[in-house]
């Protein structure tokens, strides 16, 4: 892993991966997450979520994306989600 984390979610992917998302910090390494592949124990960097948050939910829907939602930056609690394509990367 590029940052140390707490507070964040680890959603398991369709295609085996694992997307780690947010973390509680006082700087911008809120907004990243991070895939995990375990077929090659190899982290690698993700897509930036558009909002840094911890504490939030993620849940991988029917059609394959996750939905991150929820949690809190540093100074409010957030009431906005968005969506991460495994296909797009984004």
């Amino acid at each position: 892993m590029k940052y140390e984390r707490v507070w964040h979610e680890a959603t398991v992917l369709n295609n085996g991966k694992v997307l780690v998302s947010g973390t509680f910090s006082s700087d911008d390494s809120m907004k990243t997450c991070e895939l995990y592949d375990p077929s090659k124990k190899v982290w690698t960097t993700a897509s930036n979520m558009n909002h840094g948050r911890f504490g939030h939910s993620a849940s991988i829907l029917t059609d394959g994306q996750v939905l991150i939602a929820s949690g809190c930056n540093m100074s409010n609690v957030l009431i906005s989600s968005e969506l991460y394509n495994p296909t797009t990367g984004r």
